[in-house]
């Protein structure tokens, strides 16, 4: 059923193609790779399980939210620090390090306006210089904004580089081996493309604009990953692996210290509207992410069940369908695996 369903969003164009992972504990359920897409010289290529994508703003969890842990951990920081400790520039002495994780700094969810491939503009200082449109503390507004200051307090205070710190502190210690920024030019040949700008399909670059304006490095989007990577990744959070990276507690603080439906990072579905991508089936307290591109992460602690779909759904364009096809994958596979308990 999972195959089919997201077959016919293929064969309608709704996406270009697919990779998807379905787990339970050590138990893979279900493992399927789909569909293609044109390169940057146009040629076509399939999307296969080692098949590299641009993640988006799964970044802001698999590379700025670990990071900012290590930080955690280290003591080097405090969730109750407020950002201008780190970083002077920022205009509000109000605002905290948990409030940036929270989404609810009162930070807007994007420049204004917003930044076009080929415009240069500064982006870090238009951040520093961005005013909070709500009280700090009393709503949720995702904020790409409140994750670039993360990633660059994490350069502030360990003198290095998001790209350098996180792949150093994080994905070598977990293995994860095809996560990076700026791909070298010998993976180009495996990585799905995004978007068409200028009649030349982007591959390789990344699509997000403001990363893009910071040398393609930024807590909110930049990473690139394949399924295997977010696999491992998704059974660390879970603690199907294993890790003596970050400890246990700071990791499930993430999706239990709540503010309305955020963790630290994550979505959290809480039983209450709005719906997320995970659909209304998954249990309450389930968390993940999802990347603007195409791309996401669903994990269930009570049936350590998770769920990594990646697309390039934004080949066809920005008009995506991808509400509706994640939560109709994750329905399907909660009614196929845990509902029914296999009778598929």
């Amino acid at each position: 059923m999972l195959k089919e369903y997201i077959q016919g969003f293929i064969e309608e164009k709704k996406i270009p193609g697919a990779v998807i992972h379905v787990q339970r504990d050590e138990d893979i359920l279900f493992q399927h790779s789909c569909g293609g897409y044109n390169a940057r010289d146009g040629s076509y290529h399939s999307i296969k399980e080692d098949t590299i994508f641009d993640i988006a703003s799964l970044t802001k969890v698999v590379a700025t939210l670990p990071s900012i842990l290590v930080l955690l951990m280290k003591e080097e920081i405090a969730l109750e620090d407020p950002v201008q400790k780190f970083l002077p520039d920022f205009r509000y002495d109000s605002v905290t390090i948990q409030h940036l994780l929270h989404h609810n700094s009162g930070l807007p969810a994007d420049l204004t306006p917003p930044v076009q491939r080929g415009v240069n503009r500064n982006i870090l200082l238009e951040v520093y210089r961005s005013q909070l449109e709500y009280v700090t503390g009393e709503a949720v507004v995702y904020s790409d904004l409140g994750m670039i200051l993360l990633g660059e307090i994490i350069q502030e205070v360990s003198g290095k580089a998001l790209d350098r710190f996180a792949e150093n502190e994080i994905f070598l210690p977990l293995k994860l081996q095809k996560t990076n920024f700026n791909p070298s030019k010998e993976l180009l040949v495996n990585i799905a493309s995004t978007e068409m700008v200028d009649k030349q399909y982007v591959q390789g670059e990344v699509h997000d604009e403001k990363a893009l304006l910071l040398s393609g490095v930024s807590g909110s989007a930049g990473l690139f990953s394949d399924i295997g990577d977010l696999v491992q990744f998704a059974k660390v959070w879970l603690g199907i692996t294993n890790q003596s990276v970050i400890p246990s507690e700071w990791m499930d603080l993430c999706h239990t210290l709540l503010f309305q439906n955020r963790g630290l990072g994550f979505e959290v579905w809480t039983g209450v509207d709005p719906l997320l991508s995970c659909g209304r089936r998954w249990s309450i307290g389930s968390f993940g992410h999802t990347g603007f591109t195409g791309t996401s992460i669903w994990m269930d602690p009570k049936e350590k069940l998770f769920v990594v779909l990646l697309t390039n759904a934004v080949h066809y364009g920005r008009h995506s369908y991808l509400r509706e096809l994640r939560q109709g994958v994750h329905d399907l596979v909660y009614e196929m695996y845990i509902s029914n308990k296999g009778a598929y």
